[in-house]
């Protein structure tokens, strides 16, 4: 507790390694709060001075954590090929209004091995023709991976955008086994 007798906010976190490249991982009290693409040390640097800005507190690093302990685990386990649903505890405090909406609905709606327009999402949530919306929320997703935002597509059979880039997106989709593995 803090001087007022409020909870402070504790942010963990840990950088753990994936066959697309190391992941940041960050927890609160309340659940998994981010995960980060390409957590090299520059990445993962303004990861958390971005985390301590929104959340009014220094990040801690801590592999070991209790906070952080099932989702490292069922990261693994995803990248290991043993899990297509991760059952965690999120923390959407990064992100509000439409954008959680429509990323809640991707989480609950959207299922391993499966892909989904963006226009069709944006019908899934009573907004149809707000697909450029939708990609704009996809890109604003503060929990990658965990909500599969990898698994929204362009209409027209493209693959679309994608904040990790567009070969992550491919290897993501491939592990789930909607696109082929790349020869090389």
């Amino acid at each position: 507790m803090d001087s007022h007798g409020q909870y402070e906010q504790r942010v963990v976190w840990t950088v753990v390694g994936t066959d697309i490249g190391p992941l940041m991982l960050a927890a609160t009290r309340d659940g998994l709060v981010n995960v980060v693409f390409h957590a090299t040390d520059a990445a993962r640097d303004q990861a958390l001075e971005r985390l301590a800005a929104w959340l009014g507190t220094e990040p801690v690093e801590a592999p070991g954590s209790p906070l952080l302990a099932e989702a490292i685990r069922q990261v693994a386990a995803y990248f290991a090929c043993g899990r297509q649903d991760f059952d965690l505890p999120l923390d959407w405090s990064l992100i509000s209004g439409f954008n959680r909406e429509v990323l809640r609905e991707l989480a609950s709606g959207v299922p391993y091995g499966s892909v989904v327009g963006y226009g069709d999402l944006a019908g899934r949530v009573g907004r149809p023709g707000a697909a450029q919306a939708v990609g704009m929320a996809m890109g604003a997703n503060p929990l990658p991976v965990v909500v599969p935002c990898h698994r929204v597509v362009e209409s027209d059979g493209g693959i679309g955008g994608f904040g990790g880039g567009v070969e992550t997106k491919r290897r993501l989709l491939a592990l789930e086994g909607v696109l082929p593995e790349p020869l090389f």
